[in-house]
């Protein structure tokens, strides 16, 4: 080979790193350097940025490193570190000539596994954390706020946590002075298998939520509406809009809330192809998301709640991604590891395996899947703030005494949580890092 022939090829791990043979000497916690979050990054993007190029040999030198420097059960920053390379050998199985090698390691690595809550467990489940509860108490306040002196609330839930924020509503809605109104409960009916997922049918969620309101006294109409946000949730809201079209006149004492939680980032960013129901909003050039947003101010509701992470995973470029979710998915492994060190007990074991199973399918999505089948695709604040603005909304902020409503939930959970005012929305951060936004928007006049 002649000098001009011979390829320079960078090496697959940072200077300093260990070579596989000294990896396979050193182990998981032999070298306090190998479980350095910055350097486990490192190892990653040149991973993903060898299965890009379709380079096998050097996508197996570095799988060969994290698979001894990231075991399932280490630290956090191992547990992070390890669900990524299960995503990158996901991603390496459908990339050319890393196919065969990602087969061999995938035999030996865990798999992916997501559990089905009953309405119990996951109850507890969101309770472990601020990362829903947050969302809940800031979004209960707003629509409290909203609703005020209306006789009807009708509230359509988009949520991620299939109605877990509804009891808490229902709580404060019986303790009105001026009695207890109606409560309207529309849900989309969601047909994607996102987590968490439920163990039972939303019917029978319905009945159950219809007979704790009973139980508070209070009365509770419960609609499911069969839905997907593959299509921007289309069906659900032209469903919305039909209703109002028949009852004419009669919604002058009904507030419309629409509950957002976690939900949105689901529509896809790409553009229309032909959905009749959004020909009045939409054009060809519109983005399921726009079009969505835009559509949702056609119904002119009381208020929009939009709770959500505040990240961004909308690169197309999937090295972009990985980073983008390596450097914010390492908060809920590390506040679950503080959540456990303030003892929990023995079921704590089995809160993280659940917990953590639902962030590997997050990630395994965000990495190794691509056109429709990837899902998780977040923005930030600054986006979405953007996007209901040009959608005919604006900003109306949350009372002061639904931010010391925040702040006393957040009491109630590790040091490390904190609360920031960004105009009128709110932060939650962990550690000073944002991790989900809340915003209250109403129609522009």
């Amino acid at each position: 080979m002649t000098k001009t022939q011979i390829i320079h090829r960078s090496r697959p791990w940072p200077i300093g790193f260990p070579t596989p043979k000294a990896a396979a000497t050193f182990g998981a916690g032999g070298n306090s350097g190998l479980g350095d979050a910055n350097c486990m990054e490192q190892l990653l993007v040149q991973c993903a940025t060898a299965i890009e190029a379709n380079d096998a040999t050097l996508v197996q030198q570095i799988l060969w490193v994290l698979n001894n420097i990231a075991p399932p059960d280490g630290d956090s920053t191992q547990r992070l570190a390890s669900a990524f390379f299960r995503a990158l050998i996901s991603r390496a199985a459908k990339s050319g000539t890393c196919k065969m090698l990602a087969a061999t390691v995938a035999s030996s690595s865990p798999s992916i596994s997501t559990h089905k809550f009953s309405v119990t467990e996951l109850a507890s489940f969101v309770d472990l954390t601020p990362w829903h509860r947050f969302g809940f108490t800031a979004a209960n306040s707003a629509i409290l706020d909203a609703v005020e002196g209306f006789s009807i609330i009708h509230i359509v839930d988009l949520s991620l946590t299939h109605c877990m924020q509804i009891p808490t509503l229902i709580d404060a809605v019986a303790s009105r002075l001026a009695g207890p109104p109606l409560i309207k409960l529309t849900v989309a009916g969601a047909t994607e298998d996102i987590p968490p997922m439920l163990d039972l049918s939303y019917d029978e969620l319905g009945a159950k939520l219809v007979n704790f309101a009973r139980s508070k006294n209070v009365n509770m109409e419960f609609r499911v509406i069969p839905s997907s946000c593959t299509d921007g949730f289309s069906s659900f809201i032209e469903e919305i809009r039909s209703e109002q079209l028949v009852q004419g006149n009669n919604f002058t004492n009904e507030a419309l809330v629409v509950n957002c939680h976690m939900m949105l980032h689901y529509i896809p960013e790409g553009t229309l192809s032909s959905i009749s129901s959004f020909d009045a909003a939409g054009s060809p050039n519109s983005s399921y998301r726009t079009t969505f947003l835009k559509n949702l101010r056609g119904l002119d509701p009381t208020a929009v709640v939009l709770v959500d992470e505040d990240a961004d995973f909308t690169s197309n470029d999937m090295v972009s991604r990985l980073k983008s979710a390596f450097n914010y998915l390492w908060i809920p492994y590390d506040t679950m590891d503080t959540f456990l060190l303030r003892g929990r007990g023995g079921g704590g074991s089995k809160e993280r395996e659940w917990y953590e199973g639902d962030l590997c399918w997050k990630i395994e999505n965000v990495v190794a899947q691509e056109g429709a089948k990837r899902v998780e695709r977040a923005e930030p604040k600054g986006q979405w703030v953007q996007r209901m603005r040009n959608a005919g909304f604006r900003g109306v902020g949350f009372s002061e005494d639904g931010v010391a409503e925040v702040k006393g939930m957040l009491e109630e959970h590790a040091a490390g949580w904190g609360l920031k005012r960004e105009e009128e929305d709110l932060v939650l951060t962990w550690k000073g890092h944002n991790v989900v936004f809340a915003t209250v928007w109403v129609p522009t006049s």
